[in-house]
C-alpha cells in the first residue's frame, strides 16, 4: 500500500513568545519542519508528503525551501478553522487504498522504528496510534475534590497516527465535535476500535521555549 504523511503545521509562536511559528524556528541550524520531514523522507523511502500550512505561511515555507535547498516533492493543502479541518483539507490529497499517517509538524524527534512499526500496524490492522506510559503520580480533579487514579490505566498519545486511508477519509465525513482531539478520536467516534503501539519518549511536540532547549539536547544525544 502507498504510503503518505499529513504533516499539521498549522501552530504559532505564541507560547513561544516568537513572531516566528514554531515550526519555522531553527534548531540545530535548521527549521524544526524540515527536521520533522525528513524522519518521514529516511524511514519510508518513497512516502508522500501533503504539509497542511495557513495560507499566510506558504512564502514561509517557499523561502525555507529555497535558504535549505529543500527539494523533496510535497503537496500543499490550506489548514482549517482547527486540526480537525485542517487534517480534513490535508486528506483531500490523499487516495483511496492507502496508508496515512497525520503528525505534528513540531515533533521533530519521531523515531525511525515509531514511524515504520505504526505504519506497518495500521497496514495491518485498519489503524494504529503510538503511545507512551505514565511515568509519574496522577490525580483526577473533579471540582475541589481530587483523588488518586492508577497511572498504569492511562498513556500519553503521540503522533504519527497511522489509518488506512478508506477508513479515515469516511471517520472524516462526520460533522466536527469538541469531543475530536486527535485524529483516533474521529475514527473512534464512526465505532472503530484504536490500536495503540510503543512510541518513543524523545517524541516530544515543541511548544515552549523550554521545549526548544530539551530537543537540542536530545539531538546532540542521538548524533
Amino acid at each position: 500500500m502507498q504510503k503518505y504523511i499529513i504533516i499539521v503545521a498549522g501552530g504559532s509562536g505564541s507560547r513561544m513568545n516568537s513572531a516566528v511559528p514554531k515550526q519555522f524556528l531553527e534548531l540545530k541550524g535548521k527549521p524544526v519542519l524540515l527536521h520533522t520531514l525528513q524522519q518521514f523522507i529516511d524511514a519510508i523511502p518513497g512516502i508522500k508528503i501533503v504539509l497542511v500550512l495557513p495560507g499566510a505561511y506558504k512564502n514561509d515555507w517557499e523561502n525555507i525551501c529555497k535558504k535549505f535547498n529543500f527539494t523533496y516533492p510535497v503537496q500543499l493543502a490550506e489548514g482549517g478553522e482547527t486540526r480537525f479541518h485542517s487534517v480534513k483539507s490535508g486528506l483531500t490529497l490523499v487516495p483511496e487504498g492507502a496508508v496515512v499517517g497525520v503528525h505534528d509538524a513540531a515533533r521533530p524527534l519521531v523515531s525511525f522504528t515509531t514511524i515504520q512499526n505504526t505504519f506497518k500496524l495500521a497496514e495491518e490492522k485498519g489503524n494504529a496510534s503510538p503511545c507512551i506510559p505514565q511515568n509519574e503520580s496522577i490525580r483526577e480533579v473533579n471540582g475541589e475534590n481530587n483523588k488518586a487514579v492508577d497511572r498504569s490505566k492511562y498513556f500519553i498519545i503521540q503522533t504519527p497516527q497511522c489509518f488506512q486511508s478508506t477508513l479515515l477519509k469516511k471517520a472524516f465525513l462526520q460533522d466536527y465535535t469538541s469531543t475530536f482531539t486527535d485524529d483516533a478520536s474521529v475514527l473512534e467516534a464512526m465505532g472503530e476500535k484504536i490500536n495503540l503501539i510503543e512510541g518513543n519518549r524523545e517524541n516530544i511536540k515543541i511548544t515552549t521555549p523550554h521545549d526548544l532547549i530539551i530537543a537540542e539536547a536530545l539531538m546532540e544525544q542521538t548524533q
